[in-house]
């Protein structure tokens, strides 16, 4: 983490305190502390050498967070090669503009699918036959990758969002079937939970590294964001430097998952957490939006969570007007502590074998002895996790790997 990023929150947290104090006096149950350090597993980056094309960019800074990325999609391969070269021989890439749809099309069908051909039967109202994108749209669509509108319209100007970029981006790489089981996650009972839409690509997505960790959170982006082609090229990237065995694992996990049948507290949880799927990790970050004027526990610039967040704003019990009540049906559970450390110091010690649904879950992640990481478990060996890893929210399995080597104990919050 940047150094400067916990001073930020306790500034922030402060003055959001001195404010509100003038009108009326803290209650007792309101405590500033930070997020949690402890951000999950750590992550392993590809090797990738240097390109080797000479393409030299007028507006990517050797220091840009996505550098490596763009040189890879789009110097070591012309994916999103999408400029001509200038009279001072540099190429401009426009990191921070929207990737509109069809350049992303190109960019797939280069990557993924070069030499599939052409269906004549797929046209678009709004992209004639003719147009220099329409084969890409067309395979995109042929191999369901991307979609057209009700009403027949690719929309080639359309940016595309996060939810959009990880569906086609998982699908190409051939866990569709794994997708499809998440979309209709479901208890052994046969219990089916409303899963939004393309919810197990996004998890997927997710898992697999394509969302971007900033360091500046106001750069982060949510599942429906539009995203710019920077973003993009740090997805497309991802993907297509994935080993085979991170796909394997993900399959192993996820094409068989069910959930055991669960009483109503654990279903609620469940559905209203799935809902924050593919929500971004934002260090000491408990909200769904940026935090409201006046809220009670720092300002955060976008929606996200941290991992003791994310397990707040699911189970945690409102307590008063400093402490708003997340848009959920249910009351939820006394929950005091805001950090990992905090929550783990209380109530009783659980084993692992002894987990059930709604239990919290603490981990050691650096062995120096103290919790700095913990999610909420769902069952089967499953968790609703925040992490910096996954650069946000996602359900993980618990039940081996790191996960499982730096369980410490578990707590239980629901009878």
């Amino acid at each position: 983490m940047h150094p400067s990023r916990p001073l930020r929150r306790l500034s922030a947290v402060l003055a959001t305190l001195v404010g509100l104090a003038i009108a009326q006096a803290a209650p007792a149950h309101a405590v500033v502390t930070d997020g949690d350090r402890g951000s999950g597993p750590p992550v392993t980056l590809p090797y990738v050498t240097a390109p080797m094309s000479g393409v030299k960019w007028s507006d990517v800074p050797k220091t840009y967070w996505a550098r490596t990325a763009i040189d890879y999609v789009a110097a070591t391969n012309d994916w999103m090669l999408d400029s001509d070269q200038a009279a001072d021989g540099t190429y401009a890439f426009q990191p921070d503009t929207l990737e509109p749809r069809k350049l992303f099309a190109r960019a797939l069908v280069r990557a993924f699918a070069p030499a599939t051909a052409v269906d004549p039967t797929i046209t678009f109202n709004d992209l004639p036959n003719t147009d220099h994108f329409y084969d890409d749209a067309n395979i995109a669509v042929q191999l369901g990758w991307m979609q057209a509108d009700a009403d027949g319209n690719f929309l080639p100007e359309d940016p595309v969002t996060t939810r959009m970029v990880h569906r086609a981006l998982v699908l190409a790489l051939g866990l569709g079937d794994v997708s499809a089981n998440l979309d209709g996650l479901h208890t052994h009972g046969g219990y089916v939970f409303d899963t939004p839409k393309d919810f197990g690509t996004l998890l997927l997505g997710m898992r697999l590294g394509l969302r971007y960790n900033h360091g500046d959170e106001s750069l982060d982006v949510g599942p429906d964001s539009p995203l710019p082609r920077a973003e993009v090229a740090w997805s497309l990237y991802r993907a297509t430097t994935e080993d085979s065995w991170t796909t394997d694992s993900l399959r192993s996990q996820y094409l068989t998952m069910e959930l055991p049948n669960l009483g109503q507290a654990a279903k609620r949880i469940v559905q209203f957490g799935i809902d924050y799927v593919g929500y971004p990790y934002v260090w000491g970050g408990e909200w769904y939006q940026p935090s409201p004027a006046g809220y009670c526990c720092g300002a955060q610039p976008v929606g996200g969570f941290d991992c003791s967040g994310i397990t707040w704003f699911v189970t945690k019990a409102a307590a008063g007007t400093w402490d708003p009540t997340p848009p959920r049906t249910y009351k939820g559970w006394a929950l005091p502590q805001r950090s990992s450390a905090e929550m783990a110091s209380a109530g009783g010690k659980i084993r692992f074998k002894a987990l059930e649904p709604g239990d919290l879950m603490f981990y050691d992640g650096d062995g120096d002895g103290v919790v700095d990481h913990v999610d909420v478990y769902i069952g089967n060996g499953f968790s609703l996790d925040s992490s910096s890893s996954y650069a946000g929210v996602s359900i993980v399995y618990t039940a081996e790997g790191w996960y499982r080597d730096h369980f410490v104990h578990g707590r239980r919050l629901i009878g």
